[in-house]
């Protein structure tokens, strides 16, 4: 594991816990990732003993893979916890409650499960740093909003400001089109490339908004870019949903 932000998902449900878990980690294998569910007695509810043995040992973990000492979150490394329902959420509360020393390191997402977890981990897989992995988990409510609600604006306003522009258009080749592995992999090239990427006016470094557009084979998508690389930016994204992400 090589990101500097991992997260706790914590759900009534061991079951529940352990799929979503996989799920992240599938979409960003470099990332630590560590469900925590049920009770005490291993039925539904939630354990703050724990989240309490959860938390403490991927800071160690996340303590023992960064260089100097990053206890106190110097670095921007940490932990990003998601809760299921109301009581899961209030048992991460107590927790940083009772150890006021974890504020710095541990912040608590008011997200949806499982697209806040997905986010938080495709951005976190990228480098990103505490504060940018809790505003993307925090910002996956969105998805449920109408797509031109989501559609990113810092392409025009990057125009209108003189930025480089670039814009192609391609055809998505692979049967299932932009589904979860395939968004997981754009948004992430993106975050590398260091240029505001949009495809059909969402923005690319998102793997929810890209989901979200539905865009199955045969769709033809407008990849736009600006920026200083947004010419390799369009041509790098282009290339992978023509190459059809090994699925055709």
């Amino acid at each position: 594991m090589t990101a500097r932000v991992a997260l706790v998902l914590v759900s009534h449900s061991v079951e529940l816990a352990r799929g979503v878990t996989e799920l992240a980690e599938q979409m960003a294998p470099d990332v630590l990732i560590r469900g925590v569910g049920g009770g005490p007695d291993g039925g539904l509810g939630t354990s703050l003993d724990a989240v309490q043995k959860a938390l403490a040992e991927v800071l160690t973990t996340l303590a023992g893979n960064a260089p100097g000492d990053v206890s106190g979150g110097a670095d921007g490394g940490g932990v990003v916890v998601l809760g299921d329902l109301g009581s899961s959420v209030l048992t991460v509360e107590a927790v940083l409650e009772l150890d006021e020393s974890l504020t710095e390191r541990v912040v608590l997402a008011r997200a949806p499960f499982v697209e806040g977890a997905v986010a938080a981990a495709v951005t976190a897989h990228g480098g990103a740093d505490l504060g940018a992995v809790l505003e993307s988990a925090n910002a996956s409510i969105r998805m449920f909003a109408p797509v031109e609600a989501t559609q990113a604006p810092e392409a025009s306003e990057a125009a209108s400001d003189g930025e480089a522009q670039n814009s192609r258009t391609v055809t998505v080749r692979n049967p299932l089109g932009l589904h979860a592995r395939p968004a997981a992999l754009v948004s992430r090239k993106v975050a590398e490339l260091g240029a505001t990427v949009t495809i059909d006016g969402v923005d690319a470094s998102s793997v929810l908004q890209l989901m979200a557009l539905g865009a199955t084979q045969g769709r033809e998508l407008l990849v736009e870019a600006t920026g200083d690389r947004a010419a390799e930016a369009v041509a790098t994204v282009v290339e992978m949903i023509d190459a059809g992400f090994g699925e055709v």
